[in-house]
Order: C-alpha cells, then structure tokens, then sequence
C-alpha cells in the first residue's frame, strides 16, 4: 500500500548528516508496516525489535546505552550482522523503554553510520519520560498519519484518477462530469472507511463496506485501553469523556470546544490535562482560533478557544452512529456536514499544515485558516453543492491579501475570486 511518507523515508536515508529516525502517530496508522516494507525494500537486511514484547532486549537498554555494546548485543539476538548504510535497525513501540529512547543520543554523536529508526505512538514518546530526557537536536521526528485520501485513490488502484484531479486543480477547469461523480462517491465511501490501513485493507479484500465496522471498533478499543494504559484511572475517565464527547461537539451549530458538554460544570481546569493527552496521542486535532488572520497566524491564536476533530473521519462515524445509508445518499443527514469537517481537518494536517479557524465580532466564522508559506488561506467547507453563505466574504473583504478557498461537492471552478475545490481534491491545497 503506497504511503507517501516513502519519499521521506528515501531522503533520510541518503542524507549525510543523518540522526536517528522516529516515526510518530497514533496506533494503527501503519508505522510498522511501512518501516518494515521500506527496510526490505531499500537495505540488505533488517533488525527488527519490538521493545514492549521483548523484555530481553528492552532491559539490556538498563544495563548500557552504549551503541557499541547495543550492537553486538543485538546482532547476538537476532544471529545478523548489522552493517552500516546496508541494515535498517528498526526498534518498535519504543515509547515502552525510555532508555532506549535515550540511547538514540549516543547513536547520532558516537555512531551515525548505522541508520536506526524508531516507530511508537505520539502518546507514548510524549508523555512516558519519567526518567531520563528526550534527545532534543539528536533526532529527527516525522509524524504518519491515516491515509489521506490521494493514499486511499491509490489503495484502490486509481492512480489515473490522482493525475487528473492534479491537473484540473492545476488550471481550475472543470473535471469531466462522469469522472466528477466517480471521484465524489469514492470521498463518500472514504468518510465511511477513514483511512486506517486495516479498514482499508478489510473493504479491499471483499468490497464490502459491511466489513469495516468491526475493524473500526477494535482500533476504538485499542485507543480506550491505551487511555487506562498510559494515565492514572482518574485521568484517564477524564480522557474517555472528552474523547466520548467529539461527536456531540461536532454537531452544534458552534463548534467550538465546550468543556459543559463533558460535564455539567466542566472546565479547562478539570479538563485541560485531558485534551492534551488526546493532541498528543494522536487521536484527536486541535483546531485553535485566530483572532486576525495575518502572517504568521500561529501567533494571533487564542488559546483557551479551539474545535476538536477525530484524528480519522471513519472513527468518527462509527463512534456517531451515523448509517452508511446517510453518508452515501449525499448531503441530506445534518451530520454529514461535520464528518466533512473532520476530513477536511485530517487532509490539511496530513498534509503538513496547521489548522486554525477565525471567526468575527459579527458571529461570521470560517472553517479553517492555513498559511502556505508567506500566505494565508482561507477555506470554507460545505458537505453538499448549497455554498451560500457570507463568512468567507466576511473573511475576504477583511482580509484582502487571503486567497479564498471553497471546498463544496461542486466541480472545480473560480466565482469572484473564489476558487471552488471539489471535497475530494482537498489534498492538492
């Protein structure tokens, strides 16, 4: 299954300042997978160690954090040689042996020739540092994230498909309207399965979307058994009814993140250290509100305002209840509007930006802001072809120098400036 990540992969491994390489992302994305496909792919050979499974090797880690040692101790273990630039050393869940993480240091001042890389869930490399410090400046991070939906047109074979939605973005001309109507259900299908590999893998091996559910579930209560996991039994209830609390949010006409939703006479308070395991785990995206949408917007943020997304839209649809009925037929379930949202929220930050919505005194509010480089987008999302609506001309007018952006069902296009993105080519943004 190809993963755009892949590119990135190629180019730490060829570059001749290389440091230690950790893969970040929520469970199940496929961090594993894709490691041990490229280390097949690209090396002579692959050591492969799951520190939460393997006690021996994870508490070797206690005795010495020497690379030198590390290595002859590991190719004891497994009977291989480990030879630089020709293995791919790949340490899994390695959130679960800090000193492992530590000892990640030592390989990028004493032995850079040997290319290392670590995979383990946000959560874990974030919050389990009870002893022993990160290797700021020792390391290079890159997150995965589910498949965005150029990776799902791939799992399922279109790859003439991508090239024409680029093309059309490109020149903002209209795409054939049977190619049109092909590329909005196979979106459709996508806000039911999401974009977790073993989803995707489960609708691939029969067609049938009835197969999915289960599968969505299981990852659901993997995310819940790590919240009990990686917390105390009072926070991590705390966790579970924010995390519980998303599709509720989701569906108000504002929004914003309320902490009343939660728990009658919540607050950021009691709930603050909740939502920050989620940011960090993965498993949800934070959305903050801007105040004024000038270069850089990070730094016009208001802090205590933000909207939470599910990290996957076909969690979210799971977790809402939502029938498969409701997503296909179009636009007529209210719902549908905030699962489009959501994959809006996903496909911009797969994509490497950070999310932001602004709204005005006047109660106008947009969606999401960006900022591609040195300018500054504003993107107004609709589930359905109705695009009325005054925010995003309350943004324009405010913001002149904003290029503004509609993301609807409606074909590629520009009205007054605006350019009209089919919701299923949010990934070439």
């Amino acid at each position: 299954m190809k993963r755009k990540i892949e590119q990135k992969l190629l180019e730490w491994k060829d570059k001749s300042d290389r440091m230690p390489l950790i893969i970040n992302g929520a469970r199940q994305v496929g961090k594993t997978y894709i490691l041990r496909e490229f280390g097949y792919r690209y090396y002579k050979n692959v050591v492969y160690i799951n520190l939460e499974i393997n006690y021996a090797v994870a508490s070797y880690f206690t005795e010495t954090i020497s690379p030198e040692k590390i290595i002859r101790y590991l190719e004891a273990t497994v009977g291989e040689e480990i030879v630089p630039g020709q293995t791919l050393i790949i340490l899994d869940e390695i959130q679960s042996c800090e000193r492992a993480l530590t000892s990640l240091k030592y390989f990028c001042e004493d032995a850079p020739e040997f290319h290392i890389v670590a995979a383990g869930s946000l959560l874990g490399v974030a919050i389990n540092r009870q002893n022993y410090s990160f290797p700021v400046g020792k390391v290079e991070t890159i997150t995965l994230y589910p498949f965005d939906f150029e990776e799902f047109l791939f799992a399922m074979n279109e790859e003439l498909l991508i090239k024409e939605i680029k093309r059309c973005f490109d020149g903002m001309e209209p795409m054939p309207e049977g190619l049109h109507k092909k590329a909005i259900e196979l979106y459709r299908m996508y806000l039911i399965i999401g974009g977790m590999p073993a989803c995707i893998n489960a609708f691939n091996k029969n067609k049938k979307l009835l197969d999915v559910p289960n599968i969505q579930k299981e990852i659901l209560d993997n995310y819940i058994a790590d919240m009990a996991k990686y917390s105390s039994n009072t926070e991590s209830v705390k966790i579970r009814a924010c995390y519980n609390s998303i599709p509720t949010q989701l569906a108000k006409d504002n929004k914003k993140f309320q902490y009343k939703v939660v728990q009658k006479g919540g607050s950021a308070s009691v709930f603050g250290v909740s939502i920050e395991w989620l940011s960090l785990a993965g498993v949800v995206l934070k959305c903050q509100k801007i105040e004024h949408a000038f270069e850089p917007i990070a730094v016009y943020a208001d802090l205590s305002s933000f909207k939470l997304y599910m990290g996957d839209v076909g969690l979210l649809g799971l977790k809402s209840g939502i029938s498969h009925q409701s997503i296909l037929s179009g636009d007529g379930n209210i719902f549908v509007g905030a699962m489009t949202e959501n994959y809006v929220a996903q496909e911009l930050t797969a994509k490497g930006y950070n999310i932001f919505y602004w709204s005005s005194e006047h109660s106008a509010e947009l969606d999401f802001v960006i900022q591609k480089e040195n300018r500054i987008y504003g993107v107004e999302v609709k589930k359905g072809e109705h695009t009325k609506s005054k925010s995003l001309g309350v943004f324009s007018q405010k913001y002149g120098d904003a290029i503004p952006i509609r993301v609807s069902s409606k074909n590629f296009g520009m009205t007054d400036k605006v350019k009209a993105v089919p919701l299923y080519a949010v990934f070439c943004i």
